[in-house]
């Protein structure tokens, strides 16, 4: 049996956030979703290295990002899946769950409302809004739209901790004035648009376009490397074949089916987040 330690001084995981690279919270939530996974197959303990090939990282880096929680794990056997499954969800400040409230009841609103992941992952939706009357008292995912005249009543009553915006560009900079006044101080927008806001509120902006276009530029990157088949042998005149990517260490049998090597990139997984405005691309 194995005895994950719990940060020196019961550090909490509140006292610890300061700390942690905005790049290392992005990859804990990674973490975080590969030990929901293995709890779900009654894996008891993972090694870091079967770790890190499912959250497609090296195992270093996967050593670094823990090492920011305090001691875990025992040497040459693994990580406890349960205490540390707890101990990044104390971090993440998931620990209590959140409650979550979405203006804009479009094709995109009631899709994320209707996604059973958000509640596996600790966030409930408890309200949608939009404006448009034909909309309005309409049913989606078990919860009825409600007029986004009455927001400021809707969060008193469902005490959201964060607020989702999907509502078109011209509207969003009015909504996001909503929440503020009504006490939201975490705000997720889908918006294109950069939303102003006080540095005491957190807005962080999801643009799809943006992360297409992201998409597109590396394949055009990785098209023009693979018409490469030689590079010239640094330090001598020889010229030497391109090496195959190393193969990645065998991951556990309950991860088999989702750690097939691949490269993914995230622009915003790396960039500091920005209070009082959106963490732009």
């Amino acid at each position: 049996m194995t005895e994950q330690h719990e940060a020196p001084g019961g550090v909490s995981g509140r006292a610890l956030q300061k700390d942690i690279p905005q790049a290392t919270v992005a990859r804990l939530a990674t973490y975080l979703r590969v030990l929901a996974m293995l709890a779900d197959d009654g894996v008891a303990i993972v090694s870091s290295e079967e770790l890190a090939v499912a959250a497609g990282v090296n195992s270093a880096k996967l050593r670094k990002d823990l090492s920011f929680l305090g001691p875990n794990g025992v040497r040459g056997v693994g990580y406890d899946v349960a205490k540390l499954r707890s101990r990044i969800e104390d971090v993440l400040g998931l620990s209590q769950g959140h409650r979550v409230v979405l203006v804009g009841a479009g094709n995109l609103g009631r899709a994320l409302v209707g996604y059973g992941g958000f509640q596996r992952r600790g966030f409930t939706v408890v309200g949608i809004l939009d404006s448009d009357p034909d909309v309005v008292g309409l049913p989606v995912a078990g919860l009825v739209v409600r007029d986004v005249a009455e927001l400021g009543a809707a969060v008193a009553e469902l005490e959201p901790t964060i607020a989702v915006i999907t509502v078109p560009d011209d509207a969003a900079q009015d909504v996001c004035d909503r929440l503020v006044a009504s006490g939201l101080q975490s705000i997720l927008s889908f918006a294109p648009c950069e939303l102003v806001a006080p540095a005491t509120v957190e807005v962080r902006r999801v643009d799809l376009a943006v992360e297409m276009q992201m998409l597109s530029f590396e394949r055009v990157r990785n098209a023009e490397q693979a018409q490469l088949p030689e590079v010239a042998h640094a330090g001598s005149g020889r010229i030497a074949h391109r090496l195959p990517t190393p193969h990645a260490a065998p991951a556990h049998p309950a991860l088999q089916h989702s750690t097939t090597p691949h490269t993914t990139t995230s622009h915003t997984a790396t960039e500091p987040s920005s209070k009082g405005s959106v963490v732009t691309p």
